[in-house]
């Protein structure tokens, strides 16, 4: 792993504020000084503290601090440094790094060293080539089921091309085709964009989208479920995920009733099935012509296997923990029946203190730290939580590898990154992660996805934990950390990861993040990303700075010479 040097930092130049420096870190677990090696590296008048297999809550934590070590240096042009550091885990790489002495260092403790780091940019020519698909905007295809602005769309599709794009990704949205009818499915907008995605000589990964498009973050348009599941669920409201307060969520079906035949005499998982299979029908053309490569199964809000935990139209906002959605009549009935299998009845209940949409994880009797999220109970009522979130997963991907055998599919789990540096990970577990601190929350999910052979596609890959620390240093977050932490479990798991951009990207830093995600510097067994999506085609990125900086992405990500 490259040595990292934090930016921007004021280093004295005494040991003493090196040791106040890093003393957050280490308080976060009582091991850490055992666990902590320090080598130094004299290097150009500066010394190299590298801090080895530090972990704080469980997850390994590597930073560096320079501090000078000669009061003899002055304004100098940029030294160029180049280290080679030993790990525990084997030799690998120290990043090539920029530091430049902004003041001259002085002899008296008061004065300080500013040392700005710019990490010099990788040659990805020649390494393996990663095909990118650019998401097409959430109304491409309009209520009337057409193709929104074909001609302006067909000039987007040109200008992608242009700069070597592999390909597309669309939503095709269950409330749009089987919106008016049960089984009733209309695929006229999609076979119009199909052909004008193949014309353009671009290939297709297409999203089996069950919720609701609108109400969360980056929705710019409304699409709800079918018209006719929400009148079943004006009769029938627990058809929806129900949060403590009794409110409903209609972006999408409960998976309790995956197996309740309450939808027009269907069951959720059948519902799901035949929507599937119309759509492999369908377009049997375009998956014999290899235009459409892969299909992303959608399991839960947003697409993304994950209970819709923090939904912005019921009032959260980043960076709250989001609260347990299990107060429909199916999913209680799913827990009375564990809770009682397991021999504690009085356990056949959610948690109770377990705070609101926008508490923090310390404001609450079951998050903070100590909290009843480790008791007895608490583990009971997460692994069941987790469970259902599993399981809904595989009796979906059973019936998508049914409707689309030989053919690729994947699932998108959500990067939950904000109270990622805390001992309960509270957002992760109120989104049906079971992932706290002493527990790997991610493996059971790879080791569910590979059963299906279905690829994994993460998100929120161009986030650094410095500029999270920078910009909402109270939401605890480490995307890195937690980016680690799921490409891992699924290499381990020996299946194909997938990635795109949680949030809009446009500039070299965040490029340069996705590519060290997508191909881990020496990686000793040469794994990396089998496809990037980026989100999404607007108006912003085809403007000619933006796109002539994708452009030199996308050629890095193809391993192509940029020079």
């Amino acid at each position: 792993m490259a040595v990292s040097l934090m930016s921007g930092i004021h280093v004295g130049l005494n040991a003493q504020c090196a040791r106040a420096a890093s003393a957050p870190a280490c308080q976060a677990n009582a091991d850490a000084d055992a666990a902590r090696k320090v080598s130094e590296l004299r290097l150009g008048g500066f010394r190299l503290n590298k801090w080895q297999g530090l972990k704080c809550d469980g997850r390994a934590r590597r930073d560096a601090l320079l501090l000078p070590i000669s009061s003899n240096s002055r304004r100098d042009s940029p030294r160029m440094i180049r280290a080679e550091a030993a790990q525990q885990e084997g030799d690998v790489a120290v990043r090539t790094q920029e530091l430049t002495v902004e003041k001259p260092v002085e002899s008296t403790e008061d004065d300080q060293v500013k040392v700005h780091e710019r990490d010099f940019e990788r040659d990805f020519a020649g390494t393996t080539y990663i095909p990118i698909y650019v998401m097409l905007p959430l109304n491409t295809i309009d209520e009337n089921n057409e193709v929104s602005d074909p001609e302006f769309l067909k000039y987007d599709l040109r200008a992608l091309k242009s700069v070597n794009v592999d390909g597309v990704m669309v939503d095709c949205w269950w409330g749009l085709v089987e919106g008016k009818a049960p089984q009733h499915y209309n695929w006229n907008g999609y076979r119009q964009l199909f052909n004008i995605v193949r014309e353009a000589g671009l290939k297709l990964q297409v999203v089996m989208s069950f919720h609701q498009c609108g109400g969360n973050v980056g929705d710019d348009t409304n699409i709800p479920i079918p018209s006719w599941v929400l009148d079943i669920g004006e009769k029938n409201p627990d058809i929806f995920f129900t949060d403590r307060q009794g409110v409903r969520n209609p972006e999408c079906l409960s998976w309790g009733v995956d197996k309740e035949r309450v939808l027009a005499g269907r069951t959720g998982l059948e519902i799901y099935y035949d929507f599937m299979r119309s759509f492999r029908s369908q377009f049997d053309e375009f998956f014999e012509d290899g235009t459409i490569t892969e299909i992303e199964v959608g399991l839960g809000a947003c697409g993304e296997l994950r209970y819709p935990s923090y939904p912005e139209r019921h009032g959260w906002k980043y960076p709250g923990i989001g609260e347990f959605q299990v107060y429909d009549k199916y999913l209680q009935k799913s827990l009375t029946k564990a809770a009682v299998q397991r021999g504690h009845g009085d356990w056949a209940r959610a948690p109770d203190n377990a705070g609101e949409y926008n508490s923090r994880p310390q404001d609450t009797g079951f998050f903070r730290d100590g909290g009843d999220y480790d008791s007895y109970y608490g583990r009971f009522f997460l692994k069941w939580y987790s469970q259902v979130l599993i399981e809904h997963g595989d009796n979906v991907l059973t019936l998508a590898n049914l409707a689309f055998e030989g053919y690729k599919i994947a699932a998108k789990v959500s990067g939950i990154h904000w109270w990622y540096k805390t001992a309960s990970h509270a957002a992760e577990l109120a989104a049906g992660f079971y992932n706290p601190s002493n527990r790997d929350g991610y493996a059971p999910i790879a080791e569910m996805l590979a059963k299906h052979k279905a690829a994994l596609n993460f998100t929120c890959v161009e986030l650094r934990t410095s500029s999270q620390e920078e910009g909402h240093p109270e939401a605890m977050a480490d995307p890195e950390g937690l980016v680690w932490q799921v490409l891992n479990a699924a290499w381990d798991s020996n299946i194909s990861v997938a990635s795109e951009n949680a949030l809009p990207c446009y500039d070299r830093d965040g490029y340069n993040k996705i590519l060290e995600n997508a191909k881990p510097l020496k990686d000793p067994d040469g794994r990396h990303l089998v496809a990037f999506t980026y989100l999404r085609l607007n108006p912003t990125l085809m403007e000619d700075s933006n796109l002539d900086e994708f452009a030199l992405f996308v050629k890095r990500l193809h391993g192509e010479s940029i020079h």
